[in-house]
Formats: structure tokens, sequence, C-alpha cells
């Protein structure tokens, strides 16, 4: 059997104090520090805790040639080289356990940069519920917060005396300044309320269609947006959960950003769609009741394709979210609409939802919008 390495593998050391009554009586230092590894792969759901055999043997296994499993075998245990093989962290030529070949080439034809692409394979989260996370549940309102930890760091720096400062001239009026001084997060959702249609194609539109498409080499397009890209390559797709979309039956759909058109993807009830929406949201309530939902979801090859291995690409990938969502801000108060960004989202539960390879297609985050209540339930920042 030829055997190799996954390509993206990190080890980590962790250390775990244990409490020994036998030191403290011996008049030593009460706590025993014992250190364990864990491979950290980006093909993998989770980690896998070593042994030092196997350990021992990923660090002799390359990640690019095919070698023999027989000396390997002999060198450090037929038992180890098997537990990595079923981990997936050695993969076989062929006849392996699991699908985990396939899911390394995956990673290795998308051109990930190392740590970026542990960051993403293991910060995506799965039926998490924001309002049971014990780090921010305990807490009511930011004066709790400020009592348990003490203030945050000022709201402000200055770098320079104040008599140094440049003072500039008031701003002048634009047409801008309605939308910019209009938008705010809305957590006050009405459950009955509904986005027009012309709303909702004007808010896709203008901020994830194509508003040009152009021909920049042989048989290679470039859309033009009006957020930018990195790289003008625009690798996020849009995805909308329509819960009360007028004209749009309730369900999965794919934004087209050249045909403006939705891509049907699956039906829903009005009830199953709210327990998407909230799941997608990671229970985040006062967001589900948007009637409108788009999850951004890059193409990581698309942007890959140019920065391959690149130490700046995804953080390129991260920052064209934060312009698309601005965008679709702007354009949901310009309608007269609360919206919503959050990233504190089910990225995993969203993949399966919406049919997305997570080692091909992200979930970076959700946005969303619709009209207001009208009753401050939840505190809103206007």
């Amino acid at each position: 059997m030829l055997i190799r390495r996954c390509a993206i593998l990190v080890f980590e050391a962790r250390e775990h104090l244990e409490f020994d009554l036998a030191t403290l009586f011996a008049g030593d230092q009460a706590l025993a520090a014992a250190c364990r590894w864990v491979a950290l792969a980006a093909h993998l759901d989770a980690e896998v805790e070593l042994s030092d055999a196997e350990l021992a043997l990923l660090r002799s296994v390359g990640e690019s040639l095919w070698v023999e499993r027989a000396p390997l075998d002999q060198a450090y245990g037929a038992e180890a080289v098997d537990a990595m093989l079923r981990a997936g962290l050695l993969l076989a030529f062929e006849g392996g356990p699991g699908d985990w070949r396939a899911r390394d080439e995956a990673v290795r034809e998308s051109h990930w940069r190392p740590l970026p692409a542990l960051a993403h394979a293991f910060s995506r989260w799965s039926g998490q519920d924001v309002a049971s996370d014990p780090r921010l549940s305990r807490f009511k309102t930011i004066r709790d917060m400020v009592q348990a930890f003490g203030p945050p760091p000022p709201e402000t720096v200055a770098r320079g005396p104040a008599a140094a400062r440049v003072a500039l001239p008031a701003p002048a009026a634009g047409p801008l300044d309605g939308p910019l001084f209009g938008r705010y997060t809305g957590r006050n959702y009405d459950p009955a309320g509904a986005v027009p249609l012309a709303t909702a194609s004007r808010l896709l539109q203008r901020t994830f269609g194509a508003q040009q498409v152009r021909e920049i080499a042989e048989g290679t397009a470039a859309l033009k947006k009006t957020s930018p890209s990195g790289g003008s390559l625009h690798p996020i797709e849009a995805y909308v959960l329509a819960q009360r979309v007028e004209g749009v039956a309730p369900g999965f759909y794919h934004y087209h950003p050249v045909a403006h058109a939705l891509e049907p993807l699956q039906a829903l009830e009005p009830a199953a769609a709210r327990a998407h929406a909230l799941a997608f949201v990671a229970g985040q309530e006062w967001f589900a009741d948007a009637p409108l939902l788009v999850v951004m979801a890059p193409r990581w090859r698309r942007n890959f394709w140019k920065y391959r291995n690149h130490a700046k690409a995804h953080r390129a990938i991260l920052m064209d979210a934060g312009h698309l969502s601005q965008t679709f801000y702007l354009l949901a108060a310009e309608a007269g609409l609360p919206a919503f960004v959050t990233a504190a989202v089910n990225e995993i539960d969203i993949s399966a939802a919406l049919g997305l390879d997570p080692v091909r297609d992200g979930v970076i985050a959700v946005c969303g919008c619709g009209p207001d209540s009208g009753e401050q339930v939840t505190v809103e920042y206007r």
C-alpha cells in the first residue's frame, strides 16, 4: 500500500494542570503539568489526539510523495499506521478508509494557506446557541460586564497633544447622508412583516449583482460590482433564505449575480424557514424574524486561483464580506428598513442546509433586513 500525509497539518501541544495532593504533602508545588499532542488538519472536522508513536510516525511521512507502508509498519507499528489512516491524517493512494483522500485533494486544489485553512476549519459552529454561551449568557447588560471585567479600553485614543491638532471644516451635506445616518442594526423585526419584491430586487442587485461583465483574457471574465474585491475576483456568493418576500415562496435560493435571478434550492414551509433562520444565526432571536436573510459564502478557489497559498488571501475575502455588508446596510436604510450582519453563525449547519462543501465553499456571515416591529423589546443603538 502507498501512503502519504495530508496536505495541511499542524501539531499543537496542550498543557493540562492537575492537583497533586502527594506533592503538596511533600512540600512541593501542588500542581502537576501534563502535556499531550493533538493534530489539526484542514480537511477534518475535529482534532485528533496523538500518542508518541503516532506523532513520530506523522513526522516521518511527507505530504507530497507516496511511500510504501511496510517500512512504516516495521518502524512505528501497524497499529499506529492503521489509526492514522482511519483518522485521515495518513492517506492511502487507493483502498483507504473513508473519503479522506478526496477531501484532502479538495484542500490541495484550493491552494489554501495553512494557517487560514485551519482557522476556517476549526472556528466553524454547529448547533451553537449564543444565549447558552457561558461567556456571555451570565451578563444581562453592559454594566454587568463592566462590573465583572472593569471598563473596556477607552472609546478613542489621542496620539498627540490637543494643542497640535489640525481642525477640519465641518463636512458638507451630501446625498449619502440619508442612508448613512439612517442605517442601524435592527433587532426588533416584525414577525409578520414582508419585504416588497422590488425592494429585495434592488438590495440583491445593487449589493451582490454584476453591474458589468468584462472579458479580461480569453475565456476569463471579471464582474464589476458596487463594492471592491481583492483582485476584482468577487468570490462571495449570496444565498437567500426567503421567509416573507412578496412574490417569492419561502425557501433557500442562490442569487445569480449576472442573470439577476433567484435559483431555487429548496422550498420550505414558513415554520421550517423560521427554524432554519434561528439555527443559521445561532439562536439570536432578534435576527431570526427578518423576512430576508442572505448568507455570504465565498468560493475559496476563485480567490486562491490568483493568490495561491498567499498570506493575505483569506484576509482579503473577509474584507470583501465587510464591504458587501455595509453596502447592504445602506441600501436597506435607503428603503427605510433596518438591517443586520452577524458572524455568530452555525457555518456547519448552513453548509449542510445549502449543500455546500466546506473545503470549497465557506460561510462567513449572514445579513438580513425587514420592517421594524415598532416595539423596543431588544435594545437597538440608533
